[in-house]
């Protein structure tokens, strides 16, 4: 759960190798980076080892040609070894941009890909934490983690080396302060990691909470919840802020230790270095340059623990995502037939379903709607309406019982084949950022501006669309919020139509609008209908008396199927009773 407390855990090699094989795509880059890796450590030290030769060699004999020589070669070595670094920083962090491209796009589609029953139960800031917030984290894991850690490990090997074969004594005296480095450098490590797990837990709270209140604000401003809703969110950024304060501490205490410890280090070389130095047992080269590799010898040591803990993180944040990608237990499973064309005979056969396998929504329902006719299902909330559109649709699977198109499986068909051929207006109408036509077309290149103007003439909604700013390139706003619930509606019949289905399913899409647009949507139902095998789910019977059959649905089962006509001369008949209901209630208006 995104809220759990991380598992401590020893370093996953098996993970990390998983995360490195990521950039397989890559082999040219990855080899120079890898190549720079290994050049820059040896090449790094060059400038100390020519530091000490020109003060006792050169300085010492006076040799100023020789000295104007060696200064320029310190020049044209600081130049290339900035170069190198340039090119190393360069392409770290491009691999690590690709590999977070290719990441993104990879958990993305296995997103698209999970069945609806995901969707219910995972909220929608985690999915964002984790396309966004932690695949970053695995970008990290190149530009600032693996490859540099690499780098400042092998730079510590040949600085220590050099350290040694220059003076092994005075090594020896500037690495007594040595195990007090190591100690903070380990407290350090641990504190950010510790705090910085809390900062990744709290990011998903708040980017879960924020993404419904936001979503909300319209039922948040309704009951005037502001100040409730500003307090909790208050508390939750308090967590956050106080995770991000705690790895600033971290940071605020350590780095001026390590600058005390580095100062000592340099106390120790001044003190034991110029006694030998003026006991002629030390060049004064040695002494000069020591300074140099003291710098060059804790600068790696003190942003190791930070890299390391940046390559820690960076493996959280890709298991996480490695599980979201291995998950495969909602997965839709794909069937082989395309559905090029449908007849629209839908059957279901004794068909029970449970959302969470114990508590049947469905119950042996049976019924067959013939091709090119319209059903219209009623029944009252909770009756299982829209279970039966969500199994239709095959966003869910039923527990027992089949469902059938043309005779076939429905689970046989090819998925995307057959939603191809399906279409759904909803009561809640999905509408995106973006113009009209783009809400119509969806980005489908193969629908033409011309092919959706014909559509709206037909529906009726040529011209409220006309009327708009920039007419069909008029802009949407988020989840269609400056329309109203008619033009929205209006915009899914459009789209609906564009796409030519063989099977139209109407999911309540007339039940929050106003009389006036209700006659228009009328109009626009009545249109889109006579094209394909029809599926009406309606609270207003009114809407649906020409329809060739209704089924009527009460606690998951079917009590009753017929005409409107047939259905009213049932005597104590459920669809009589729902029908007397609404007509006294109209006359009551």
């Amino acid at each position: 759960m995104e809220g759990s407390k991380p598992k401590k855990k020893k370093f996953d090699r098996a993970l990390l190798w998983r995360i490195a094989k990521m950039a397989r795509p890559y082999p040219v880059i990855t080899a120079v980076t890898c190549t720079l890796a290994l050049t820059l450590a040896p090449f790094s030290t060059l400038r100390p080892f020519l530091i000490q030769r020109m003060v006792d060699v050169q300085i010492a004999q006076r040799d100023m040609n020789g000295l104007t020589i060696m200064a320029l070669i310190l020049v044209g070595v600081l130049v290339l070894e900035s170069l190198m670094e340039y090119a190393f920083g360069y392409l770290t962090s491009w691999l690590g941009a690709a590999v977070v491209r290719d990441l993104r796009s990879k958990v993305y589609r296995h997103i698209l890909s999970r069945r609806m029953r995901f969707f219910d139960t995972t909220p929608v800031g985690q999915n964002t934490t984790r396309t966004i917030n932690d695949i970053e984290s695995v970008n990290q894991i190149f530009s600032e983690g693996l490859l540099t850690i690499i780098a400042d490990v092998l730079t510590l090997v040949f600085v220590l080396g050099l350290m040694f074969y220059t003076s092994w004594s005075l090594t020896l005296v500037c690495m007594s302060v040595l195990p007090v480095l190591l100690l903070s450098s380990y407290w350090f490590k641990e504190a950010v990691k510790k705090s910085y797990q809390v900062v990744r837990t709290q990011v998903g709270a708040m980017n879960a909470y924020l993404q419904e209140r936001i979503s909300g604000m319209r039922i948040v401003q309704l009951f005037s919840a502001e100040p409730q809703e500003a307090l909790r969110f208050r508390d939750i950024n308090r967590k956050y802020t106080k995770a991000n304060l705690d790895a600033i501490f971290a940071y605020a205490v350590f780095f001026p230790i390590v600058d005390i410890i580095s100062a000592a280090a340099l106390g120790l070389l001044v003190w034991y270095g110029a006694g030998r130095v003026i006991h002629h047992e030390l060049t004064l080269g040695v002494l000069v340059v020591f300074p140099v590799y003291i710098n060059m010898l804790f600068r790696p040591i003190r942003m190791l623990a930070d890299k390391f803990n940046t390559l820690q993180m960076g493996m959280i944040a890709a298991e996480r995502v490695f599980q979201l990608i291995d998950d495969t237990d909602t997965h839709e499973p794909d069937g082989r037939f395309i559905a090029k064309k449908l007849e629209g005979h839908i059957k279901f056969d004794h068909v029970g379903f449970a959302y969470n396998n114990t508590d049947p929504v469905l119950q042996d329902v049976s019924f067959e709607l013939k091709p090119k006719k319209t059903m219209a299902i009623v029944g009252s909330t909770g009756s299982g309406k829209t279970t039966i559109i969500s199994l239709l649709s095959r966003f869910y699977r039923p527990q027992s019982g089949g469902i059938y198109i043309d005779g076939r499986p429905l689970n046989d068909y090819q998925l995307e084949s057959l939603r191809q051929r399906m279409a759904v207006v909803m009561q809640d109408v999905g509408l995106f950022s973006g113009s009209v036509l783009e809400n119509i077309t969806l980005h489908d290149p193969t629908i033409s501006r011309a092919q959706v103007i014909e559509a709206a003439r037909i529906i009726g909604a040529h011209d409220f669309i006309e009327a708009l700013p920039n007419g069909y390139d008029y802009q949407v706003m988020e989840r269609g919020a400056t329309l109203s619930m008619g033009q929205r509606q209006l915009l899914s019949f459009i789209r609906a139509l564009v796409f030519n289905p063989d099977i139209l399913i109407l999911d309540e899409a007339t039940s929050s609008i106003d009389p006036e647009s209700e006659r228009i949507i009328q109009y626009a139902i009545e249109k889109l209908i006579t094209r394909s095998t029809s599926i009406i789910i309606a609270h207003r019977l009114s809407t649906i008396r020409h329809a060739d059959s209704i089924l009527v649905m009460n606690k998951g089962r079917v009590v009753e199927i017929g005409t409107h006509d047939q259905l009213l001369t049932i005597e104590n008949g459920y669809y009589r009773k729902l029908h007397d209901i609404q007509f006294a209630q109209a006359e009551q208006v």
